[in-house]
């Protein structure tokens, strides 16, 4: 288990902080992430990758000249925010233009295209290729579904070298997709792993038994066999590794091939090296011949009991960019040409925005905002393990921890603009903003695309109506969806989302006050996501394992009911007084 830290919210943010510090000469901190702590030439295309933590070497180790150029570091196994991903980006790029590359989740998704579509509405380019490497997460017709997980190295590290050596944006996407295409994965587990201050792992296997087929954020396996020898863990992943070979190549006999050796946590270099002996010895029999294999950590999931195979199948095109020389904090190959270190401006720190000017009855309603916004801060830490232990059936195990410091966030940006004299829509939106940076993740974007909507409607001019509210909800339920993607059905937050918004609309429509038709609407929710035990997911990291959910309320919709039913503790409070 994870056994040192401090406050457990705070434990990416203190990796972080430590690991530039021990690496001062190969990258730097940036607002969200880091960078690459030597020049970068003018014109080239940088490199971008990033995902949650917990994943070391990957993200922030794998930053350096020769690999990535830049890595936005998210909490334990959330993605960072669009935030995170546009500041390293805007820190890295150097006029060629951004790639990004990363694996292929939800939030990661989401996020990443924020950040993508900010740049590019200011003029930079900028294009995406996901990782999709793991054979486990779908079958082979359907590959841009897949998670990407240890293959995401191969796929930095040419995207990386094709940069050096000067091709244009759209020539280094086309050698990523090239590189993508010709990578797969496939995992094992052993035994589960444990967030920091969490007392249990995320998944248990049975003693003797085997998960196949896991996923790095520690969603459970699809299947499970028994424990075999270390022969028969080799035989195991490279048979049905060689059973998908990349397209155009017709058998595994005369092929280069890259074997990437991952343990993901607590297997040893010694138990890997005695797999590999036998991988290595299958790979010659079938014919191929071994470039450059790679054996130890890449990419991990803090203390899991469990290792990973990478086939990297080369091309003519592909090997060279791959045996390029880099030079990162984990990562080393060959003898780079050390470039200058960036000397670092001595940051002054940005002052705070200034307020727009508000209302007194937008500034009063500012003050119940913040009652309830300190109200949902105090139950979602209460409810932190409960909301986890939700998330890990099914999924990552990260939104408990990941709506706590959110909402912490959000109370606190809140609670500091409302002292400023803002009024009800600045003290939202800025809480939006602080939500969806510090949570990161699915959920955090989605809080924060709901908050920013309720905060654009209310504004600041006058005192908000039971029926602005309505209509700010209802702004909140479109942006989430439009955003998300996710319909009524799909065992997400929008089951609960929509029933407590035509809810609240039928009864301030019928006459009632916000307070009480909010209390309607909370418990119509509550009892949504209660409902949502009978469904199967069809959105996000759960889907793999849809069967493994049944019988659980989503953690999305359950944490989504907390939140509303909490705000119409507040909202009688309020009437009251």
């Amino acid at each position: 288990m994870t056994r040192l830290f401090n406050d457990p919210t705070e434990f990416a943010d203190e990796f972080a902080e430590g690991f530039v510090a021990a690496n001062r000469h190969l990258v730097r901190a940036v607002p969200g992430g880091v960078i690459r702590a030597t020049e970068i030439p003018a014109g080239q295309v940088v490199v971008i990758t990033g995902g949650g933590s917990g994943h070391y070497p990957a993200f922030g180790g794998l930053v350096g000249q020769g690999l990535a150029h830049g890595a936005a570091l998210g909490n334990i196994f959330a993605s960072p925010s669009a935030q995170q991903v546009y500041s390293v980006a805007k820190a890295a790029e150097s006029g060629g233009g951004v790639l990004f590359s990363y694996g292929n989740y939800a939030g990661d998704v989401l996020n990443f295209d924020a950040a993508q579509d900010r740049l590019r509405a200011e003029g930079i380019a900028c294009e995406t290729v996901t990782v999709t490497d793991d054979i486990s997460s779908a079958p082979a017709a359907e590959r841009d579904r897949r998670r990407g997980v240890a293959g995401g190295l191969c796929v930095y590290k040419i995207a990386a070298a094709a940069a050096e050596t000067g091709l244009d944006l759209a020539e280094v996407v086309r050698v990523a997709q090239a590189a993508n295409a010709r990578i797969r994965s496939v995992g094992v587990a052993f035994a589960g792993c444990t967030l920091p201050g969490a007392g249990a792992p995320l998944f248990e296997v049975p003693a003797g038994r085997m998960a196949v087929g896991l996923g790095i954020h520690g969603e459970p396996g699809l299947s499970e066999t028994e424990v075999p020898t270390a022969d028969g863990l080799a035989e195991l992943m490279v048979g049905d590794l060689l059973a998908e070979l990349p397209e155009g190549l017709a058998a595994p006999a005369g092929a280069r091939v890259v074997p990437v050796l991952n343990g993901l946590g607590s297997v040893k270099y010694e138990e890997l090296y005695v797999v590999y002996r036998r991988v290595a010895r299958l790979l010659e029999d079938a014919g191929a011949e071994i470039v450059d294999p790679q054996v130890g950590e890449f990419c991990t999931s803090l203390d899991m009991a469990g290792a990973s195979l990478t086939l990297l199948w080369l091309d003519d095109e592909l090997e060279p960019l791959w045996t390029a020389p880099a030079d990162t904090p984990t990562y080393k190959k060959g003898s780079v040409t050390r470039a200058a270190v960036v000397v670092e401006d001595v940051a002054t720190g940005a002052a705070s925005a200034d307020v727009p000017p508000a209302s007194e009855e937008s500034r009063a309603a500012a003050v119940i905002i913040d009652a309830a916004l300190d109200a949902v801060r105090t139950v979602l830490d209460e409810a932190a393990d409960e909301l986890g232990r939700l998330d890990a059936i099914a999924g990552d195990g990260d939104h408990g921890i990941g709506m706590q410091r959110g909402a912490r966030a959000g109370r606190t940006a809140a609670a500091e603009a409302l002292a400023a004299g803002a009024g009800a829509g600045t003290v939202l939106t800025r809480a939006a903003d602080a939500w969806s940076d510090r949570a990161g993740g699915t959920s955090g974007a989605l809080w924060g695309v709901a908050l920013r909507a309720l905060g654009e409607r209310l504004a600041d001019a006058k005192r908000p109506s039971a029926h602005s509210v309505v209509d700010a909800v209802g702004a909140a339920r479109d942006g989430i969806i439009g955003y998300g993607k996710a319909e009524v059905g799909d065992k997400t937050m929008v089951d609960a989302l929509v029933p407590f918004a035509e809810t609240l609309a039928a009864a301030v429509d019928g006459g009632a006050t916000l307070a009480v038709g909010w209390r309607r609407a909370a418990e119509s929710a509550v009892a949504a996501a209660a409902a949502t035990a009978d469904l199967l997911p069809r959105k996000g990291r759960a889907r793999p394992h849809a069967e493994k959910s049944l019988g659980t309320p989503d953690p999305g919709a359950h944490s989504f009911g907390l939140i509303v039913r909490t705000v119409a503790d507040v909202l009688d409070t309020a009437a009251a007084e």
